[in-house]
C-alpha cells in the first residue's frame, strides 16, 4: 500500500486544485478520479456549454451581419461541426489539465475511491484492479449530480439531462426545458439561438436567487428569442405521444394543459454526490445539503476536508470550489487558510448575460438596510451601442449611509466580464463614490459600472436625469 501525504478524492475544479495546491506545497499528493480530471464542469458543464453558446452568439451575430455593412449572404450552421469544435476545445483543455499534474508529481489513478478507514482509501480500477493508498490528510471533492423530479414519465426515451444534451449530434425539432435556474436558461438560450422552438416550465418564478428586477428584465430578452416561458407552472407528468415525441401534462394560472415536444431537458437542480463513499463511518458528519464544514473546509473529522459541490453550504460554482480546493489543501500542508464567502461573483450565460456579487435589493432591504440604488443602460454607453448591443442594464446597491457597495448586478454584453469590477469592491467593501472617482477607459463597457456609480448619487454623465435644485 503506497503512502500520501495528501490524497483529494474527485478530480473536478475544487479536487484538481486542492491536488496542485498541495503538490505546490511539498506534499506527496495522489488524486483519484474516476474518468480524466476536469470534473462536470470541464467535461459536461462550464466548458462545452460556453464553447456551444460561443458558436451560437456568433450565428446571431453573423446572421445581423447586414446592419454593420457586412453582406454574407445566406447564413446557416452545421450543428455537427459546433459539437466537432466544442469536443476538441474540451481535450485540449483536458490534456493540458493533466499535464499540469504530471509537471507538479500529483500521482493520478483512474478509478473509484472508497474509504477503507479514515486514513486510508481503496480504489478500485477500471479494469477490477484493486489498489490501496496510506493518507496522512484528506480531501473530499466528489461533486455533485443532477436532481430527478419524483413525475411520471421522467425516465421515458427522449427525456434527458444537461449532459446528454451537450452531446447531442443533431438538435431537436422542439424542446421543452424544465425548471428556471442557471442551467435550465443557458439551455433554453442555447438551444434556441439555433433555431430550435423552446419552452420553459416552471413550478416558481425563475431565477430566484437573483434581483427580482434584473430577472424581469431579462423575461422579455428571452421571449424575444421565442423562448416560450411557463412559470408558476406545475409538471404533472409526461407520457409518449402516439404520433411521436412526448406529451407534458402541466397546470399553472390558468389551469391544466398539455404540451407536445420531441425532447424534454430536466434541469431542475443539482444535488451533493457522495461518491458512494462511507462518510459515517470515518465520522464524517453530512445531510442531504452536504458534508459538514467549516471556513477551513475542515470537516467533523480530524485531517478530512471537503470542497466543492459536495460541501455545506453548496454553491455548484466551479470558482467557487477551486478557491475553496486551495484553503483545503493549505490546511493540510499547515498553512493556514479560510475560506471567504463574502463575494462570490455568479454569472448566467444567457442572451444577454446576466450576473451579480453580493446583495440584491430585496436582500439588503430585509435585512433591515437603507439603501441607494444607481442604474445605467447599456443603451446610453458609446461601446455597447456602436456594437449594437445596447440590451441591459447596470445596477449597484449602496448603503445610504456611507456608500459602501453592497451588490452589484449586470444585464447585458460581457456581463460575466464586467462583474469582477463589482467583485473587486464588495469584497473590500469599497464606496459606490469610490467606483466614481475611479477613471474608466473610453470607449469601453466598463463605463457603464462608473455611470452606475454615478447614479447611485443622482448625476450619471450621460444620461438625462434633470437638473440638480
Amino acid at each position: 500500500m503506497e503512502q500520501f501525504q495528501l490524497a483529494v478524492i474527485g478530480g473536478g475544479p475544487g479536487g484538481y486544485s486542492a491536488a496542485l495546491r498541495g503538490a505546490e506545497l511539498g506534499l506527496k499528493t495522489l488524486l483519484v478520479e474516476k474518468e480524466r480530471p476536469g470534473g462536470t464542469c470541464l467535461h459536461h458543464g462550464c466548458i462545452p456549454t460556453k464553447s456551444l453558446l460561443y458558436s451560437a452568439s456568433l450565428y446571431r451575430k453573423l446572421k445581423d451581419a447586414a446592419t454593420f455593412g457586412i453582406l454574407t449572404g445566406a447564413v446557416s450552421f452545421d450543428y455537427d461541426k459546433v459539437q466537432q469544435r466544442k469536443d476538441a476545445v474540451v481535450s485540449s483543455l483536458v490534456g493540458g489539465l493533466e499535464g499540469l499534474l504530471k509537471a507538479a508529481g500529483v500521482t493520478v489513478w483512474r478509478g473509484t475511491a472508497h474509504l477503507a478507514a479514515k486514513n486510508r482509501i481503496e480504489v478500485v480500477l477500471p479494469g477490477g484492479e484493486r489498489r490501496g493508498a496510506g493518507a496522512e490528510q484528506l480531501i473530499i471533492a466528489t461533486g455533485s449530480s443532477e436532481v430527478v423530479p419524483p413525475v411520471s414519465g421522467i425516465d421515458l426515451p427522449g427525456v434527458i439531462y444537461s449532459r446528454k444534451a451537450l452531446e447531442w449530434p443533431e438538435l431537436p425539432a422542439s424542446l421543452a426545458v424544465i425548471g428556471g435556474g442557471v442551467i435550465a436558461l443557458e439551455m433554453a438560450s442555447l438551444f434556441a439561438s439555433f433555431d430550435v422552438p423552446v419552452t420553459v416550465v416552471q413550478r416558481s418564478i425563475l431565477l430566484r436567487r437573483e434581483d427580482r428586477e434584473m430577472v424581469r428584465r431579462l423575461t422579455p430578452y428571452l421571449r424575444r428569442q421565442k423562448i416560450k416561458v411557463m412559470t408558476e407552472t406545475a409538471l404533472r407528468g409526461i407520457s409518449a405521444a402516439s404520433e411521436g415525441g412526448l406529451t407534458l401534462a402541466v397546470e399553472g394560472p390558468r389551469g391544466e394543459s398539455t404540451l407536445s415536444v420531441e425532447k424534454v431537458l430536466v434541469a431542475v437542480g443539482r444535488r451533493p454526490s457522495f461518491g458512494g463513499l462511507d462518510l459515517a463511518a470515518s465520522g464524517i458528519a453530512f445531510s442531504e445539503a452536504g458534508i459538514a464544514v467549516d471556513e477551513r473546509m475542515a470537516t467533523a473529522a480530524p485531517g478530512v476536508y471537503a470542497v466543492g459541490d459536495v460541501a455545506d453550504p453548496g454553491y455548484f460554482l466551479a470558482h467557487t470550489a477551486v478557491h475553496q480546493g486551495l484553503v483545503a489543501a493549505g490546511n493540510a500542508a499547515g498553512v493556514e487558510s479560510a475560506f471567504n464567502a463574502g463575494a462570490v461573483p455568479v454569472c448566467i450565460f444567457t442572451s444577454p448575460e446576466l450576473a451579480r456579487v453580493g446583495l440584491t435589493e430585496e436582500q439588503a432591504r430585509e435585512e433591515g438596510i437603507s439603501v441607494r440604488v444607481g442604474k445605467f443602460p447599456f443603451s446610453a454607453n458609446g461601446k455597447a451601442f456602436l456594437q449594437g448591443e445596447g440590451e441591459g442594464i447596470v445596477k449597484i446597491i449602496a448603503d445610504a449611509g456611507d456608500g459602501t457597495v453592497l451588490g452589484v448586478h449586470i444585464l447585458g454584453p460581457h456581463a460575466s466580464d464586467l462583474i469582477q469590477e463589482g467583485t473587486l469592491a464588495v469584497a473590500t467593501g469599497a464606496k459606490a463614490g469610490d467606483l466614481a472617482q475611479l477613471i474608466h477607459p473610453h470607449p469601453t463597457l466598463s463605463e457603464t459600472a462608473w455611470e452606475a456609480a454615478l447614479a447611485v448619487f443622482g448625476r450619471p454623465l450621460h444620461l438625462a436625469v434633470g437638473r440638480r435644485r
